[in-house]
């Protein structure tokens, strides 16, 4: 089977770990404060505060902006469930704009006609490893006074017009094992505000300052420096990494360009995709549906996976939840209905890629 993502540690991440564990120092401490520099430098941004994972990355960065009862946050119907999950955490009452099928991210024209006088955040989701339109996205935070979170779970590295995904707002970035560049469990938040890094710092500590001095209501969001040992190694290779997803991308995308019954991803103008994830959509001209393609790749061993096979708010949990405002995003529900991810990950071999785009070829039916 060629699997959908392989998670891959290699010696420097185990030397790393093993003088952390001979420090005696397993809490956050210096290994944490070394990502973190390393980190922010990637995303080319002042500061980064290192939490425990991806969601309270989210859920941290919301609260910062000091979000009210009633005030509702602005984001992607086609996203992971932590995103929405984020947002009633914080507080907030969740709102929903239409994705473009052409990037899988919000559509800034139906964002516009999704701020009220209610909004406080825009909430784009950096999908698959490329960033959403911050041009136009950013010209509406500022036209309206809102605030600007980015969900950069699956984008580290991306970039719009040479600028990092993660920087032009609250950046929050997932580390999660089937990330890009993960540490297990983990994530980060990124800005370049002075002030809003200081209170992220003291938000992820139980709200202290120095111990025992709380100078709010905080959680513990802390990592753990075994954690940052496994990840600064790979930030040394992360470019190397990208660059072999991004050969990976292109090979499957000549490959495949002609066959009926798919849409291919691309990587837009002024872009640059990493690749977490290749994501094509099964249209009509397949022999097959989409569980029928999965099904026939599954028998030839090559791993796939849907994400994500409904909207987010489409489960029971949500659709009458106070603070859960469904608009109707009939881009995203058919996107979600055809969609599937199949492997791109740097460890594949150049057989592998050819052995992926037979199989999908005969998947679909080519």
């Amino acid at each position: 089977m060629i699997p959908i993502s392989v998670v891959k540690l290699d010696e420097a991440a185990e030397q790393l770990a093993v003088e952390v564990i001979r420090s005696g120092v397993l809490a956050q401490g210096p290994m944490v404060a070394r990502l973190e520099r390393e980190f922010a430098a990637l995303v080319g941004v002042e500061h980064a505060v290192a939490v425990n994972n991806g969601t309270t990355a989210l859920v941290a960065a919301l609260e910062v902006l000091d979000l009210q009862p009633g005030d509702e946050v602005v984001t992607s119907p086609f996203t992971f469930v932590a995103t929405l999950n984020a947002i009633i955490e914080a507080g907030a009452t969740a709102r929903f704009a239409d994705i473009r099928e052409d990037d899988f991210c919000l559509d800034p024209a139906a964002l516009s006609a999704a701020i009220g006088p209610r909004t406080r955040v825009v909430l784009p989701v950096h999908l698959y490893g490329q960033a959403a339109d911050m041009a136009a996205i950013t010209a509406l935070t500022r036209e309206h006074g809102l605030g600007l979170v980015e969900d950069t779970a699956q984008s580290l590295g991306a970039t719009v017009d040479g600028r990092g995904a993660g920087s032009f707002g609250l950046g929050t970035f997932s580390l999660y094992a089937t990330k890009n560049l993960t540490t297990g469990e983990g994530g980060m938040i990124t800005t370049d505000d002075d002030l809003l890094a200081d209170r992220l710092r003291i938000l992820r500590n139980q709200g202290m300052r120095q111990r025992y001095q709380y100078e709010v209501a905080g959680h513990n969001y802390r990592l753990t420096d075994l954690q940052a040992a496994l990840g600064i190694p790979q930030l040394a290779g992360y470019a190397d990494n990208v660059a072999r997803r991004r050969d990976n991308a292109a090979r499957l995308t000549a490959g495949l360009a002609d066959v009926p019954g798919l849409r291919l991803p691309a990587e837009l103008p002024g872009r640059r995709h990493v690749w977490h994830q290749y994501t094509v959509l099964v249209t009509d001209a397949a022999e097959v549906d989409r569980d029928g393609v999965i099904a026939r790749l599954t028998e030839q061993g090559v791993g796939c996976g849907i994400y994500y096979p409904r909207t987010v708010y489409d489960y029971d949990c949500y659709r009458d939840h106070p603070r859960v405002v469904a608009d109707p995003a009939p881009v995203a529900e058919r996107v979600a209905r055809s969609c599937v991810s199949i492997p791109v990950h740097q460890h594949l071999t150049d057989s592998d890629v050819d052995r992926v785009v037979e199989a999908v070829r005969k998947a679909v039916g080519a």
